[in-house]
């Protein structure tokens, strides 16, 4: 079979949720703050994959306004049970110190693409939950549970309900069928049948650098469990100088063929202080049942960089150049953040993108910025925009974006007197500062005219550039370190910030008048680079992560 190089969903795709019907397999991954929730990727050869719906796209559905930065969606489970698409999520409200808000909701659908129905509530006792179809028709609900206490422990263990579809609801008694090993911290439950064993995937060690898949099994749905004997089948705790790091949070699929695959959440760390720009991606291994009926990750517990899958890989569609226009509206790779009501922040009339300015580039409620993840160490963006600014509180331009504390911003502004200029602003600092930087002086400008704004991005360094019109692009300020748009620099550092660099256009308006800005274009155009997924082995053999 031929050989695919991982990850296969590149660029902030964590907490893959896979599903084969028929011959078509779905990935459900988790999106965070950003607007609509959910990705779903779908392939049929388990190597090319294409976003086809983000489900969760309406008000009734989903509001994440108020959510803190990598709040909101947290890790989704797609399954069918032979009739309909299910579909699992948590919506985050609050994370950090001792209490966790996390609100656990069920929407279906008889068709991939949807509609899929207004959700139904179900639990808050933890997140990352799941819903198992069992072969005597019962469906069961599991999630990790939260204990505020840590009486011992603040991740204490995998709980089991039944969940009733009739009802909406959850019935019967609650059990703690699993708290996992001396890794600790078990989340990301995934349940399975084989021949009479019920299985228990489970993600354990937080989602940095000591992230693993432990696996369980017991002759009753409801344990006691055993570990399975290895204790982890995937990890790189203990593999400093793999390609691929952070491996957990997985979830298995066979073949038609009857070979099984393991989904699992990676990162790839590029420099020396093992950043991840990219975020968590989506990897995949090939992994085979023992005699002992226990699977085991094929070369395991260690993620393998090259895998052999069904399908082989358009390769240059990974690095084709797009260029988005909005004929027919916002293009399916961009969101924005946190908001249902997209007619308040954008439109698309007269095939530009409109941005009507609102709160500031920090605000967790209402903000006009829209994006696309960055899926390539190296890459060009560029836009021009038309924006009358009257003041400094108001402003459109370019910007590198991973949260309210960790951006890069090249705005379209005015001074106090009116006049217009080209400001560039920046947030490299981890909470709670977030204090701006002014990493150039101010750069006047006509008043009145379109801007062309560019910025490159290779590897660590990150250049913005400018052009009036009828002029050629010319630099503008240093050059920046783009590696702070990570998880490990998030505000909250790698175990508590979750998303990815993103790249995108935006309008603030902190007067409150919803100054709208026009784009006519975007541009995002891949650059091969070194550190890029194909040639990622030659960084790690010897030196480590040799990229600076």
């Amino acid at each position: 079979m031929p050989q695919l190089t991982n990850p296969i969903l590149p660029g902030f795709n964590p907490d893959p949720s896979i599903l084969r019907v028929g011959d078509d397999y779905y990935i459900a991954t988790s999106t965070f703050e950003w607007f609509p929730g959910v990705q779903i990727h779908h392939s049929k050869d388990l190597a090319n994959w294409e976003l086809i719906t983000r489900p969760l796209n309406r008000k009734t559905q989903l509001d994440m306004r108020g959510d803190p930065d990598s709040c909101g969606v947290w890790a989704p489970c797609l399954t069918h049970d032979g009739e309909k698409f299910w579909l699992v999520y948590t919506d985050v409200k609050r994370k950090d110190g001792s209490f966790k808000d996390a609100h656990n909701y069920i929407v279906w659908s008889d068709t991939i693409e949807g509609p899929w129905s207004d959700p139904v509530y179900v639990n808050s006792s933890g997140f990352d939950p799941s819903l198992f179809h069992d072969d005597d028709g019962k469906k069961w609900f599991v999630n990790m549970l939260w204990d505020h206490r840590t009486r011992p422990l603040k991740f204490a263990g995998i709980a089991l309900q039944e969940f009733d579809p009739a009802q909406g609801k959850l019935v019967g008694p609650s059990k703690n069928i699993y708290k996992g090993t001396d890794l600790k911290l078990v989340e990301g439950p995934h349940l399975y049948k084989r021949n009479g064993w019920y299985y228990l995937l489970t993600a354990e060690g937080g989602t940095a650098y000591d992230h693993a898949c432990t696996f369980a099994r017991s002759r009753n749905l409801d344990g006691p469990y055993e570990t399975h004997p290895d204790k982890h089948i995937l990890t790189s705790k203990d593999a400093p100088l793999a390609a691929l790091q952070r491996a957990g949070h997985g979830d298995i699929v066979e073949t038609p063929e009857g070979k099984t695959y393991l989904v699992h959440l990676t990162g790839r760390p590029t420099t020396q202080e093992r950043r991840c720009v990219l975020g968590r991606e989506t990897a995949i291994q090939e992994a085979y049942w023992g005699d002992d009926d226990w699977l085991y990750v094929k070369n395991g517990p260690v993620p393998s960089l090259h895998v052999e899958v069904p399908g082989t890989r358009d390769e240059a569609k990974y690095f084709a150049e797009q260029r988005y226009t909005f004929e027919n509206g916002l293009p399916m790779d961009f969101q924005w953040l946190r908001t249902p009501d997209t007619d308040r922040i954008f439109s698309t009339g007269g095939g530009k993108l409109t941005l009507f300015g609102r709160e500031s580039i920090g605000s967790w409620f209402e903000q006009a910025l829209v994006a696309r993840r960055q899926q390539h160490f190296s890459y060009d963006a560029e836009t021009v925009v038309n924006f009358t600014a009257t003041d400094e509180r108001t402003m459109a331009g370019l910007t590198a974006y991973y949260s309210r504390y960790n951006f890069f911003y090249l705005a379209v502004t005015a001074h106090s007197d009116g006049q217009r200029e080209l400001l560039l602003m920046s947030s490299e600092v981890s909470w709670p500062d977030g204090n701006l930087k002014f990493p150039a002086a101010p750069v006047q400008i006509p008043n009145e005219g379109k801007v062309k704004l560019a910025l490159t991005i290779r590897g660590k360094k990150l250049q913005f550039f400018y052009a009036l019109e009828g002029q050629d692009l010319q630099p503008i300020g240093p050059v920046l370190d783009a590696s702070i748009l990570s998880d490990e620099c998030g505000g909250h550092q790698a175990h508590g910030s979750f998303t990815g660099a993103f790249v995108g256009v935006a309008a603030h308006d902190l007067n409150g008048t919803a100054s709208p800005a026009t784009f006519e274009y975007f541009t995002y155009r891949p650059q091969h680079d070194p550190s890029d997924r194909y040639e990622v082995e030659d960084l790690v053999k010897g030196r480590g992560y040799g990229a600076a």
